[in-house]
């Protein structure tokens, strides 16, 4: 008899704070998490497709989409300290550069094919929010995915395939098409949503509804076999 695991597809855009606290928020509830196991699958979106490759620096960033840099000061001192709870050392300096993040998609997509798809976004999350890396540099990303054991020549060649980058915007518009228009966004089991960084306590209360509800359904159907695999 085999247990099927909770499937949670979460939609987010490396250039979100609150995807980043909601990755933490996640981490939290899983580690609290000791039923049904949970597999996590990372899904592209993209809060600013228009952003120019050249990138836009903080105080431009925030002029241009708030009005004013004095209103988001408060904005941006929260998510500061909700980070501090959390381990992320937010850096909203003058340095902070906002960049298109369609390329890092693209370099998601192909790690998730490799199985790191989870390292690379905490790895982009903190270039992008703490150590301040321009991700839109080249030099940046070869650096980044050396790390990983990509050359240069393989980043190079999927961030310039368009069909890398005809998929990851078929996925945007996919889960657009959902509804969704604003991230972190969660999907559970492909039916319950839950939008915005949640507190683990949410989120490890929709994983235990979600678990009576396989289990009840379960009752109802009875197990499966699977008499070629030996599996009952």
């Amino acid at each position: 008899m085999t247990t099927t695991p909770i499937k949670i597809d979460i939609v987010s855009d490396v250039a979100c704070p609150w995807c980043y606290v909601g990755k933490r928020r996640l981490e939290a509830a899983l580690a609290q998490w000791e039923e049904t196991p949970v597999e996590i699958e990372w899904h592209p979106f993209q809060l600013d497709p228009s952003m120019p490759a050249e990138g836009k620096y903080r105080d431009e960033y925030l002029v241009s989409k708030f009005g004013d840099l004095e209103s988001t000061k408060q904005m941006t001192s929260s998510i500061t300290e909700v980070g501090k709870d959390l381990g992320i050392d937010f850096d909203f300096g003058e340095k902070w550069l906002a960049v298109n993040t369609l390329p890092l998609h693209q370099l998601l997509e192909i790690a998730g094919q490799e199985g790191f798809k989870d390292a690379l976004k905490e790895r982009f999350f903190k270039a992008y929010f703490v150590n301040l890396e321009p991700l839109n540099d080249m030099e940046v990303l070869f650096q980044i995915m050396g790390e990983f054991g990509w050359s240069a020549d393989k980043v190079h060649s999927i961030i310039n395939d368009p069909a890398v980058g005809n998929v990851v915007n078929n996925k945007i518009k996919h889960f657009q098409k959902l509804g969704v228009t604003g991230v972190p966004f969660f999907v559970i089991n492909n039916t319950y949503g839950i939008s915005g960084a949640q507190s683990p306590e949410t989120l490890v209360n929709a994983l235990r509804q979600v678990s009576q509800e396989q289990e009840e359904l379960k009752t109802t159907t009875g197990d499966q076999c699977d008499i070629d695999a030996g599996d009952c």
